[in-house]
C-alpha cells in the first residue's frame, strides 16, 4: 500500500467517522424538578384550597348524588360543582335550596365557602368506569 493510498484511506475514513457519527447530545433537563414544581404550583395548591371542602361535602351530600358530582373549582369563596345529568343537578339544587347549602355554608367557614354553584358537565369519558366518578378535582 502506497502513501497516497493511505492517505485517502485515511482521508475516507475521517469522513466517513464525521458523516456517520453521531453528535454528542446534551444531557436532557432533569423531570424531577419540573415535576416538583408543577406539583407544588397545581396539585398542593389545589387540594389545599378543596381538601377541607371536599371532606364536608363527602359527609353532607347523599353518596348516590355524590357519585354524579365533582368539585370544579374554589375562587372567591364561590364553589362550583359539576353535575353529569340534568336530572341530577336538579336533585341536588333541590337539596342545597331545601338547607344542604346552609349546612355546607357552617361546615365549610373556616375555609372561606360562602356560595356553591352548580353547573352541567361531565368530566369522565362516556363508558367511564364507577370508580372515575367518584368526587373528583378537575
Amino acid at each position: 500500500m502506497t502513501d497516497r493510498d493511505a492517505r485517502a484511506q485515511d482521508a475516507e475514513l475521517r469522513r466517513l467517522a464525521r458523516v456517520k457519527g453521531q453528535p454528542m447530545s446534551p444531557a436532557a433537563n432533569l423531570l424531577g424538578p419540573a415535576m416538583v414544581g408543577f406539583f407544588k404550583n397545581s396539585v398542593q395548591k389545589r387540594h389545599t384550597k378543596l381538601g377541607a371542602i371536599a371532606e364536608c361535602w363527602a359527609r353532607l351530600v347523599p353518596e348516590l348524588l355524590n357519585d354524579h358530582c365533582a368539585l370544579d373549582s374554589f375562587n372567591r369563596g364561590t364553589l362550583v360543582v359539576m353535575v353529569d345529568s340534568s336530572s341530577h343537578l336538579y336533585q341536588l339544587k333541590t337539596l342545597l335550596l331545601a338547607g344542604l347549602q346552609q349546612q355546607l355554608l357552617v361546615a365549610c367557614s373556616s375555609a372561606g365557602l360562602k356560595k356553591v354553584s352548580l353547573k352541567l358537565g361531565r368530566w369522565y369519558e362516556d363508558g367511564g368506569e364507577e370508580s372515575s366518578r367518584r368526587i373528583q378535582f378537575r
